[in-house]
């Protein structure tokens, strides 16, 4: 008797990255590419529609990223498992993801029995981390999990918040903004303003310096 394949999304605004995904993926008869996704808020959009078994993330992904994307998913009580496949090895990162509930997290040099092992392991309820980040969990268990200043500003602001916030440190309009999540100018302005006021900034600029230092934007950009 064949057994159901396991379905999964593919999440990454690189498209060289997600063909290559799809190809090592594709090479095992019983997982199949159901959908992909060039941004988080794609992404949630996808699973939403598709219900896929499983899906695979970056974090640095536009407009959303990974984290909030994980976060809104969660948040929806989808039974989609969750697997980051990222460059980015911030224990800030780790941290909140574990602690959303994501159920792997590969950095983007892992081998393709690793992704493999990763997603047999989180059908199966478990959780599946890259050598080197299991090492980082530990140093910040052992670290009490202290959390930065910096980092508690951040906490504070919505899930709104963090997408508005997100776009606007990527160059994104209040008008533009107000189009993409279907909310009045007026109120992505007051978010705009709330969001400088909690997080303490005077100016944009200061805005995109807090954004690199999370890491919730490259640099390159």
């Amino acid at each position: 008797m064949k057994h159901k394949p396991i379905e999964i999304v593919i999440a990454d605004d690189h498209t060289i990255v997600r063909q290559g995904l799809r190809k090592l993926l594709e090479e095992e008869d019983y997982l199949k590419i159901t959908g992909e996704a060039m941004n988080g808020r794609e992404a949630v959009q996808k699973v939403h529609m598709l219900k896929p078994d499983v899906v695979i993330m970056d974090i640095a992904m536009p407009i959303l990223n990974g984290i909030e994307a994980a976060r809104q998913i969660k948040q929806s009580n989808f039974k989609t498992k969750i697997i980051i496949l990222s460059m980015h090895d911030h224990t800030r990162y780790i941290r909140e993801l574990l602690s959303i509930g994501v159920s792997g997290y590969l950095l983007k040099n892992a081998v393709s029995d690793d992704i493999i092992q990763a997603i047999k392991a989180a059908v199966k309820g478990e959780i599946y981390l890259s050598p080197s980040i299991s090492n980082r969990v530990i140093e910040d268990y052992v670290g009490m999990n202290q959390k930065t200043s910096q980092d508690e500003l951040y906490n504070t602001l919505t899930n709104r918040e963090r997408e508005v916030f997100q776009m606007m440190v990527e160059g994104y309009t209040t008008k533009k903004i107000s189009e993409i999540l279907c909310l009045s100018p007026s109120t992505i302005k007051s978010h705009r303003s709330n969001i400088m006021e909690k997080l303490k900034m005077e100016n944009i600029s200061k805005l995109i310096q807090y954004a690199i230092h999370l890491g919730i934007i490259d640099i390159q950009m």
